[in-house]
């Protein structure tokens, strides 16, 4: 019989599980190539045989998503399968079109398709768009577990950008882990602050794998989403944060949408911050997609060390970069801090940039005065720490997750912006996780 040609659009992330779980050792579909996008430097490579499995001993081409139409001509393909996320239903579309135009089908695979079961009690979190919130809900979540007294390992969603065999299971305990496995900005923002707590995390290519590890050292499994996709893992619980600041887009943007209609529990974050109007638009908006979810009020309150020194001062803001760009926020805490604590002037770093942060500039225009903590690799950090330095200003305020100094030299004051979740009214997030995880422990016992 014939293999069907098959060719996985993607970013590094859901493709690789989508493949790993349904095609990988599918004799009746031969999966030509990956496509990818939104992370700069990840065409060009391959995936390895050793992760690729036995049907694909030389492993499999990725290329750049702009050499899509040429791949479907060239190579027969027959199926696409869209598999990234963060994007408007409309953009999701466009590429549907495209396909369907070039002769092949165009296809989104299904939860009941690329779900994987644990033997533990699993929690999902995940979000409408980047930036909503979903870290620090995901961080309270894992504090709760742990004054629960269970062991918890924190999973987080993929972002494997170097060598992807060395990368199939990572975990990390240690600030020497990060280092270990040469962690980009990027994931560094995401794994610190779950170390700062003395949390275990993994993450990798090979999600299956992954979770088999983390298993043998925990009780309770807590996936931590990225963007706004789906989980990965069959879950007893799932977490959706919505941003007010962003009103509309739980209805208008993929999968964040699915992930709405999907939650037990949506959690409505920033409202110390958003407009009435908004809250109401994204509460109805939740209401109507799924009227049986539990739905929470949560604020994000600042947090910055010596607010004084920020009152006069001519500032640099740097925000979380992937919240900046395919989250398509303007501004975030730090843009906030410097207006609430009184920076004299909030200065535009866009002349001081440098190679691939100009870039970054030049493909998302509609980014404010601020820079995008971008660091995809040892390149684009030396940059971003370059363009930092030659700024012309008094002061940096840093609205990372991460302490920017451990990875980049900053030769001018700094003053970090935090940021952490609190619920307001009840029921808390403490009352839904504990009888949640009493009823699944009770249950299994």
């Amino acid at each position: 019989m014939a293999r069907t040609r098959v060719l996985i659009m993607g970013a590094a992330g859901r493709d690789f599980h989508n493949f790993n779980v349904a095609f990988r050792n599918n004799p009746s579909v031969d999966v030509v190539a990956f496509t990818a996008t939104q992370i700069p430097g990840i065409g060009g490579r391959r995936y390895p045989p050793e992760l690729a499995g036995p049907l694909y001993p030389q492993g499999i081409p990725v290329y750049d998503e702009k050499d899509l139409l040429h791949l479907i001509r060239d190579e027969r393909i027959e199926q696409v399968i869209f598999a990234y996320s963060d994007v408007p239903h409309e953009y999701v579309m466009h590429r549907a079109s495209a396909v369907l135009a070039a002769g092949a089908n165009f296809v989104l695979m299904g939860l009941n398709a690329t779900l994987v079961k644990s033997v533990r009690p699993v929690i999902s979190t995940g979000a409408v768009r980047t930036g909503s919130g979903k870290s620090q809900t995901t961080r309270q979540i894992a504090a709760i577990v742990k004054d629960m007294g269970l062991r918890l390992a924190v999973i987080r969603h993929p972002m494997p950008y170097g060598d992807l065999a060395r990368q199939s299971v990572q975990r990390f305990a240690t600030y020497a882990d990060l280092d270990a496995h040469d962690c980009t900005i990027e994931e560094r923002e995401e794994y610190e602050p779950h170390l700062d707590q003395g949390h275990l995390v993994f993450a990798g290519v090979d999600y299956e794998a992954v979770l088999r590890a983390a298993e043998a050292e925990a009780d309770v499994i807590l996936w931590d989403g990225g963007n706004n996709d789906l989980p990965f893992y069959a879950s007893d619980l799932h977490i959706v944060v919505a941003d007010p600041h962003r009103p509309g887009h739980e209805m208008r943007y993929h999968p964040g949408e699915a992930n709405v209609r999907m939650a037990d529990v949506v959690v409505i974050n920033k409202i110390d911050t958003a407009d009435y109007a908004s809250v109401r638009t994204v509460r109805e908006n939740v209401r109507q997609l799924n009227p049986g979810a539990i739905i929470l009020d949560g604020a994000s309150p600042l947090f910055v060390d010596n607010p004084d020194a920020i009152r006069g001062k001519r500032v640099l803001v740097i925000e979380d970069g992937p919240t900046l760009t395919h989250g398509e926020m303007a501004y975030g805490a730090g843009i906030m801090a410097a207006q609430r604590f009184g920076a004299a002037e909030i200065v535009d770093p866009r002349p001081f940039a440098v190679g691939s942060i100009r870039d970054v500039y030049a493909k998302y225009p509609n980014t404010g005065p601020l820079l995008p903590a971008m660091g995809y690799g040892s390149a684009q950090i030396a940059e971003l720490e370059a363009t930092v330095n030659a700024s012309d200003v008094d002061l940096v305020i840093a609205a990372t997750p991460i302490d920017l100094r451990r990875v980049i030299q900053v030769r001018l004051p700094l003053e970090r912006v935090r940021y952490e979740l609190q619920i307001i009214g009840a029921p808390t997030l403490a009352d839904i996780v504990t009888a949640r995880l009493r009823s699944r422990i009770t249950t299994n016992a």
